[in-house]
């Protein structure tokens, strides 16, 4: 399919500050996500990427208006119809939620330690009335043999399982209602490295089982880097190069991008990590002028402080923020 399933363009989402005091006043805003724009293809796996702090969450969240945006527009097409979650109502966002669905960070918090694993995984079948009582119990089964659960375990309730296997709960009530789009919100970060491969497998398989779209929000590059299909490095609030994965790992064209690529630990004990970088994240209510990156840029020059670089292709499959790669005029 040539048509996008999602497209996310010039999307913003600012928190207002307000002085403190009896009379408080707005007195600026924090720029979480600032000018965001990418496409995801049906059946694609998008990573997003970058330090904490750089949006990623409040990108993914906006996206599936858990928050909604200040600005832009989420573009979400399905079954021949194109919808903008960004401008819709929130009455007309309920039919939606069938299509799209999010597995969250902590397998511990998100479960309702009240509710069994029947009555958490059969929810939203029961809040979309899309089954009966008797027809539930056996998409509930069916659904936890999909994730690797036994189904003779949904009357137990969720501290009676390991991280790894809540986490598999969680993605059952995700897919119980065969979405389109997964939003996976650091869905392994909390698990045992060990448990962490088992779910990314079972995130792979379950997308070709199901024909899945998923935007996976990670810091973990590993990760990315097995489960992705294309990367989007995210800093403060804004896409700074967007590029196939093996594309990115092996050549890295953003500043940035190379200097997280770095970091990332070595099994060689006598590698040496090159982290030419200084100062701080850059604060997302006090943005500076220019590329926010180049106070920390290592190969900033003249236009970098007073222009901030646009998101612009580099090669027909990537793009990148930097004026390195602006076009030439």
């Amino acid at each position: 399919m040539n048509q996008p399933l999602l497209s996310v363009r010039q999307l913003c989402k600012f928190f207002p500050i307000h002085s403190k005091g009896f009379v408080r006043r707005k007195i600026g805003d924090v720029k979480a996500v600032n000018d965001v724009s990418f496409d995801v293809m049906p059946g694609e796996t998008l990573g997003l990427v970058g330090e904490s702090g750089c949006g990623k969450t409040t990108t993914a969240r906006s996206i599936l208006r858990a928050l909604t945006p200040t600005s832009g527009d989420v573009l979400f097409h399905s079954n021949g119809d194109t919808v903008n979650l960004a401008k819709l109502p929130e009455h007309d966002l309920k039919p939606l939620r069938t299509r799209m669905q999010m597995i969250f960070q902590d397998p511990f918090s998100s479960l309702n330690p009240r509710m069994t694993v029947e009555q958490i995984v059969g929810e939203p079948l029961t809040i979309h009335r899309l089954a009966s009582t008797s027809d539930r119990a056996d998409r509930v089964a069916e659904m936890l043999r999909n994730v690797g659960l036994k189904p003779e375990h949904r009357k137990r309730y969720p501290h009676e399982f390991s991280g790894g296997q809540r986490q598999r709960i969680g993605i059952a009530r995700a897919l119980i209602m065969r979405p389109s789009l997964v939003v996976a919100d650091e869905a392994v970060s909390a698990l045992d490295v060990s448990v962490q491969a088992q779910v990314i497998n079972l995130l792979a398989d379950l997308q070709e089982q199901f024909n899945l779209t998923y935007i996976f929000v990670a810091h973990d590059l590993s990760v990315v880097r097995h489960i992705c299909d294309r990367v989007a490095v995210m800093y403060a609030g804004r896409i700074v190069e967007l590029a196939p994965t093996d594309e990115l790992f092996a050549n890295p064209q953003h500043p940035y991008s190379k200097v997280l690529l770095s970091a990332v630990p070595h099994p060689d004990p006598d590698v040496k990590m090159n982290l030419n970088i200084r100062g701080e994240v850059a604060d997302p209510a006090r943005l500076p002028t220019g590329c926010a990156f180049h106070p920390r840029c290592p190969d900033k020059f003249e236009p970098c402080d007073k222009e901030r670089p646009d998101l612009s292709p580099t090669t027909p499959a990537r793009c990148a923020a930097c004026h390195l790669y602006r076009p030439t005029r």
